[in-house]
């Protein structure tokens, strides 16, 4: 019966959300929530993106929900012409326009967003010159054009992720597959691939950024296309090794030996124990990528001009020093962020270290035999 209730509670615990899980993984997952810091910086970070996915439903100038005359409208969806509302004007309602906010009131209402301003929104009612302080109808005030402060907040920190996630995602897979063939096949293609990483890592890549920059329109893509070419550098080095490593071991040979391809054993055989050094360096990469796609718009070599960008946002307050609510935003907000990244990092580092117990586990026998006087280890009592 006690043995019945352990193999219970040992399948309970090698399912993981519903899912079948290794025991592995599941000493991989008890030491990435060991880590706490790491495991509520995850928390924290998932709720922030998420978050910023739904810019719109939290910063915009159109009204999430409108009840005129009996009918509903959602205007975040759906384009409205201004007649629509009683308005004498075809073309899109200024929701924004007291005009236009009259003319819904009188027959209806309106449900807004907590933030009334998109990154683009002018606010043409504000008390002082901009860039206006924080006030009641701007918690962080607004820049040297009059857009509001949060607004540019939420979705230059989307812009920013979603850029270093797919950033992120493409370079590894081009460094993944570069490592893994110059590591597996070695000599010649090995020596060819290192030389041309040198060559192409010793490259100026801001001066052929400013360059490419001038020729080409900037843009999210065009950016993303010129980043991925230099960015995809950085697990080559970790995966190489990993496959160098790994390619006169006994279970690859023993692949080689039952008649299966190279490519198999490479992605079925090698590939998984490469990913364990490269999934640590994944976080980190990622960091990389914001801070490049900041430092670019910083300098005013990123996204167009308009575009929300936390670099954008230093820069503005680089440039009104007399408002220090630009400056100090724009720095807390990539503090924060970068924060988190670096936390989650470390938590996953912990997790794929094979010398790092969990907590409350036994060492392994081999230590504990280590640990042993030499004549208990040949079985003699030790005097």
């Amino acid at each position: 019966m006690q043995a019945r209730s352990q193999s219970v509670e040992q399948r309970r615990q090698d399912r993981f959300l519903g899912f079948r899980i290794s025991p592995i993984t599941r000493r991989r997952l008890q030491n990435f929530t060991a880590n706490k810091r790491g495991f509520w910086s995850l928390w924290v970070f998932l709720a922030i993106f998420v978050a910023s996915l739904f810019a719109e439903f939290i910063a915009n100038d159109k009204p999430l929900l409108i009840r005129y005359d009996g009918n509903f409208y959602m205007p975040i969806l759906k384009f409205y012409p201004e007649t629509a509302f009683g308005g004498e004007f075809e073309t899109a309602a200024d929701y924004t326009d007291p005009f236009v906010q009259d003319l819904i009131d009188e027959k209806g209402w309106a449900i807004w967003p907590p933030v009334p301003f998109s990154f683009q929104t002018i606010n043409y009612d504000l008390e002082v010159p901009a860039p206006s302080p924080p006030s009641e109808h701007n918690w962080l005030g607004t820049d040297d054009q009059g857009r509001d402060v949060v607004a540019r907040l939420v979705y230059g920190f989307r812009v920013s992720v979603l850029f270093g996630l797919i950033l992120t995602l493409l370079s590894s897979v081009i460094g993944v597959a570069a490592g893994a063939v110059q590591g597996f096949f070695g000599g010649l293609t090995d020596l060819l691939f290192q030389r041309v990483i040198e060559i192409w890592s010793g490259m100026p890549t801001l001066y052929l950024l400013i360059i490419m920059a001038s020729v080409i329109v900037p843009g999210f893509f065009s950016l993303l296309f010129l980043m991925l070419l230099f960015s995809w550098m950085a697990l080559v080095g970790v995966v190489r090794a990993e496959f160098l490593r790994a390619r006169n071991l006994d279970y690859v040979r023993a692949a080689r030996a039952l008649g299966a391809g190279n490519l198999t054993i490479m992605v079925r055989h090698m590939l998984p124990n490469a990913m364990v050094a490269t999934l640590t360096f994944l976080p980190f990469v990622l960091t990389g990528a914001v801070t490049t796609l900041t430092s670019l718009d910083f300098l005013g070599l990123g996204l167009p001009p308009g575009s929300a960008s936390l670099g954008e946002l230093l820069r503005q307050g680089k440039a009104n020093l007399e408002a220090p609510w630009l400056g100090l935003t724009g720095f807390f907000a990539l503090a924060v962020m970068l924060s988190l990244l670096v936390f989650i990092g470390e938590a996953v580092r912990d997790a794929f270290d094979p010398r790092k117990l969990f907590v409350g586990e036994p060492p392994p026998e081999s230590a504990v035999a280590d640990a042993l006087p030499d004549s208990e280890k040949q079985g003699e009592p030790s005097k």
